[in-house]
């Protein structure tokens, strides 16, 4: 199976304050003004805000290992070919962000973005400080399709749990460890389907979800929405892009650097493996996990990610493995948001969480708590 990942990070001054200026980013790298750009072994593109940049691999790859080389290989390119100026953070939202900081990108595509700001609103949170890891997973068939969109479903309520890491909105603490999603899964309420509370329906076919599809279409094209009308308008927590003959995975914060999000790949992966896993299949027990999820990480699911964290292991490939020990320590220790309240309660400021969160990613090397520095069990 290929792998491929998309993963976005804000641009930061020294001080952490983010920059809309991915537009002056992309030409001062490419000498031209576009949304998308090759750069070396992977291409940077914006997104709808511009204070962030997205990364994503030129091609897809076959294993986690060569897919983390790649992608770090660009971001070390982006780091020298800019000079240090920048400051790039991951974390599922940028955690001091004020909505007046943010702009919308305003070049090519911007009418999209008029649209849905017509629609919904596009001044909040969810719209201007979202930031994701998406996993994209290519099927080979209908069934093959039906068969990873059902088990990913159903694994959502733990994905969110063991990879939140957005525990604070405008520098404050919230009653949440993914506020993301909790951001996001509101920002098209005015259309409450494309979004359907994150988990979508159990599908029961190709034409099933082709059917879903039409009908969020057509609610639309009622809105006076028709340019929006294409597979990427669905933003439930794994949407089907048959275009690609791919599922996308849009529930998972962005972690702190590239070594824990091939983590969290890792794990799907292996867990795609396995037999029937006993998982909740129902989406209203799935959607009232998911709740939990956002609200307390992994506290609130640790034996069930205990379990899963055994049976992942043992249908992990050699390469998979190597980075299984990283998920072990978030079941153990917590999701990043849990380990970041903590470092905050115990006097941990801000300025410093954010610099060290911002080593993470320049070095590639996983955030750890007390308990983990001193065992260190990030040697991969």
């Amino acid at each position: 199976m290929t792998i491929g990942t998309e993963h976005e990070y804000s641009i930061n001054d020294q001080s952490f304050h983010p920059l809309p200026i991915s537009d002056q980013v992309i030409k001062e790298l490419a000498g031209e003004l576009k949304n998308e750009i090759p750069f070396g072994p992977v291409h940077l593109s914006k997104e709808l805000q511009k204070h962030v940049l997205e990364i994503t691999p030129s091609v897809p790859a076959h294993d986690i290992v060569s897919l983390e080389a790649s992608l770090y290989s660009g971001l070390q390119g982006f780091y020298a070919r800019t000079e240090g100026k920048y400051r790039l953070l991951g974390l599922g939202m940028h955690p001091a962000l004020r909505l007046k900081e943010a702009q919308v990108w305003d070049h090519e595509d911007s009418e999209i973005y008029e649209i849905y700001d017509r629609l919904f609103d596009i001044r909040q949170h969810g719209w201007l400080n979202i930031q994701a890891l998406q996993v994209n997973l290519p099927f080979r068939d209908g069934e093959d399709m039906v068969r990873m969109y059902n088990r990913l479903r159903a694994l959502i309520p733990y994905l969110v749990a063991v990879s939140a890491s957005s525990p604070l909105v405008e520098g404050k603490e919230t009653r949440a460890m993914d506020n993301r999603l909790i951001f996001y899964r509101e920002n098209q309420r005015r259309l409450p389907m494309i979004t359907h509370g994150i988990i979508p329906e159990k599908l029961r076919s190709p034409e099933h979800q082709r059917q879903i599809q039409e009908e969020m279409y057509a609610t639309l094209r009622e809105h006076g929405g028709e340019r929006l009308c294409h597979e990427w308008v669905d933003s439930r927590g794994v949407i089907v892009r048959f275009s690609r003959c791919c599922l996308e995975l849009k529930a998972i914060d962005e972690q702190e650097c590239l070594r824990a999000d091939m983590a969290i790949v890792a794990f799907i992966l292996a867990l795609l493996r396995c037999d029937d896993l006993g998982l909740e299949e129902d989406e209203d027990a799935l959607k009232e996990m998911t709740e939990k999820a956002i609200l307390g990480g992994v506290s609130q699911f640790r034996p069930e990610l205990r379990k899963l964290h055994t049976v992942a292991s043992k249908r992990a490939s050699a390469d998979e493995r190597r980075y299984l020990p990283l998920i072990k320590t978030k079941v153990e220790c917590g999701s990043l948001a849990e380990v970041m309240l903590q470092e905050r309660h115990e006097g941990k400021g801000l300025l410093v969480m954010l610099q060290e969160m911002e080593k993470a990613l320049r070095t590639n090397v996983p955030h750890q708590c007390g308990a983990c520095k001193r065992s260190d069990p990030f040697g991969i």
